[in-house]
């Protein structure tokens, strides 16, 4: 295909509007920048008219925008990718940034082959995806009215001491507080709201859980959450995080590189003769190493099989649970190794690190046995 022949498309997506930056070929300048409304027939109409004088591609940033014009452009028939923002080059220089701007940037960068592309997940996987961020929303929400009732409390001098907070006797301490008039009526009053909007956030949480146990026993996830159920810290709520987050694990080559998706790997800025590592990127997806981190925590113990855990490895198959029981025993020395010379905190980190290692390899045997399957079907 002639280079000529190419229609090269950058946009600038917003709510209401999109900016697009048309280039031709090599062509120096763009042959046409211009706002269009965010509305799907003028956009057909639009992409309909260029793709008469050659093939189109297109790209736009990975935003709040979604998907959604990615797989109308796709059913158009028209190559279409969204673009990992934070891997954009930037000039160091530049000062300026409009919608102008940038949608000849995307469309000149994307000409070079200078942008990266992210994976975008089918309806489907989004529609879980979103259950799973929801049910991670309101864990949050939970955490929020829960300071709301404590510091509530503590302006009246009200504070629990006697043991762990929000156990059942922590509860049956706030319940006390409510009924037995230690609080005056306005007082008394706004802690019931306060306490109600805690149950109402936790009966939904619940809620999200049972749908997320649910989707977990499917065949599209049931095989991934079974095995990943099988290390130490994982549980169904944390395998079915990374199963939507990550989706397909073949596009790691090298446990390092989803790693380094994951922002668990070291920053550096070295020059010359000298090196500096500095502390993880955070680069790549949060609520992934958020579960990862958590996970890490549990390694500090010893390596052992508890009541839980040996029920997750239950009819799972003798090479996965052996696996998992030597990432026991190697990220257990991990912890104790780094939190000597360093703290607990970056000890955690490392070993979250060093368990995305077993997962990955583990993701990558599953991923192989169903594209023999695939292939055997086929």
């Amino acid at each position: 295909m002639s280079s000529q022949s190419i229609i090269w498309i950058g946009m600038d997506v917003h709510k209401d509007t999109v900016m697009v930056a048309v280039y031709r070929g090599l062509e120096q300048e763009p042959e046409i920048v211009q706002q269009l409304p965010n509305e799907r027939r003028k956009l057909r109409r639009f992409f309909e008219r260029w793709s008469q004088r050659g093939v189109v591609r297109c790209c736009y940033e990975a935003s709040g925008a979604g998907y959604v014009l990615h797989r109308e452009i796709t059913e158009w028939g028209h190559d279409c990718d969204v673009i990992a923002p934070s891997l954009t080059p930037v000039r160091p220089g530049e000062r300026r940034k409009h919608d102008r701007r940038d949608a000849i940037q995307l469309a000149r960068l994307y000409r070079a082959g200078e942008l990266v592309p992210v994976r975008v997940p089918s309806a489907d996987e989004e529609r879980v995806r979103d259950l799973v961020r929801c049910r991670q929303c309101f864990q949050r929400e939970i955490l929020r009215s829960r300071h709301y009732v404590t510091k509530f409390l503590a302006r009246r001098g009200f504070v629990f001491r006697e043991a762990t907070p929000w156990t059942r006797k922590h509860r049956r301490w706030l319940e006390s507080l409510l009924h037995e008039g230690h609080l005056e009526a306005p007082d008394r009053w706004v802690f019931g709201e306060y306490l109600a909007l805690l149950d109402y956030k936790i009966s939904r949480r619940d809620d999200l859980d049972e749908q997320i146990e649910k989707l977990a026993l499917s065949p599209a996830y049931k095989p991934f959450v079974d095995r990943l159920r099988c290390f130490r810290g994982i549980n169904t709520l944390a395998a079915m995080t990374l199963a939507t987050e990550i989706g397909d694990g073949r596009r790691f080559e090298r446990a390092t590189q989803l790693m380094a998706y994951l922002g668990l790997v070291p920053s550096e800025h070295s020059s010359g003769d000298r090196q500096h590592k500095g502390p993880i990127t955070k680069a790549g997806n949060s609520r992934c190493r958020h579960v990862l981190v958590q996970a890490a925590w549990k390694y500090r113990h010893r390596p052992a099989i508890g009541v839980d855990l040996k029920k997750r490895q239950t009819g799972q198959p003798p090479h996965v649970v052996a696996h998992a029981w030597k990432a026991q025993h190697r990220l257990h020395k991990l912890f104790h190794r780094i939190a000597a010379r360093r703290n607990n905190q970056i000890a955690a980190v490392a070993t979250a690190r060093e368990l995305v290692g077993f997962l990955w390899a583990t993701m990558q045997e599953l991923e192989h046995q169903r594209s023999r399957a695939i292939d055997y079907a086929a």
